[in-house]
């Protein structure tokens, strides 16, 4: 019924799934791994499904309206697809799915590329340098923060420093910032770097990580 289904409906013929490599999960009597037994006697079907889709956010299709392997920026992969025969408050068994997914970048190479200078630590102020691409929307509300190198949020940053009202000198390829030795942590380790833009309300530029 779903494959006659997805021949007539075009919203359903973008969506997939994996094997059916399990039993029909309807109709079961309560309590059991019984087909129905009632005098209805309903045919087993396979009525409980998982079906994905992945809408792909590169802008550039190809002509077939495709995209191409290295276009793809979302990929998904279906590691299981079962039933758990154990429940039995239904007719009906449960299903699950697992998927693993990869997260491709849009861009190769970043809009921001920054590095510390010199010896970092608390005992006195500290400067960085970052360089931008010709065509990045820089904003005054930008900003660049220190982050441990264990940072799984944007709002994790250990201090930061806005890039326009901190910035101390600039040429034509890049341009200097600095930090107060007051923000920086005394108990050192290992940093990163992280340039936040606020027109794109994400981080484009990361450094390599240093020690304070």
């Amino acid at each position: 019924q779903l494959n006659m289904a997805k021949k007539k409906e075009a919203f359903l013929q973008d969506f997939i799934e994996g094997p059916l490599q399990f039993k029909p999960t309807y109709k079961f009597d309560l309590y059991s791994d019984v087909y129905d037994t009632s005098e209805k006697k309903r045919k087993p079907a396979w009525t409980d499904r998982i079906l994905w889709r992945v809408k792909n956010l590169c802008q550039h299709a190809s002509k077939e309206g495709e995209f191409s392997e290295e276009e793809q920026t979302i990929s998904v992969t279906l590691n299981n697809y079962i039933s758990h025969m154990s429940y039995g408050i239904s007719d009906h068994k449960p299903v699950t799915g697992t998927f693993g997914l990869e997260l491709k970048p849009l861009l190769s190479d970043p809009l921001v590329t920054l590095h510390p200078e010199g010896e970092w630590s608390a005992e006195h102020d500290v400067l960085l340098s970052y360089s931008a691409v010709p065509e990045f929307p820089s904003s005054a509300w930008d900003w660049i923060g220190l982050f441990k190198v264990t940072f799984r949020h944007v709002n994790d940053y250990v201090t930061y420093t806005w890039v326009e009202d901190d910035e101390i000198s600039f040429n034509k390829d890049s341009k200097q910032v600095y930090m107060s030795a007051a923000e920086i942590p005394d108990m050192g380790g290992e940093f990163l770097l992280c340039y936040y833009s606020n027109n794109l309300q994400s981080i484009v530029g990361i450094s390599q990580p240093f020690q304070v």
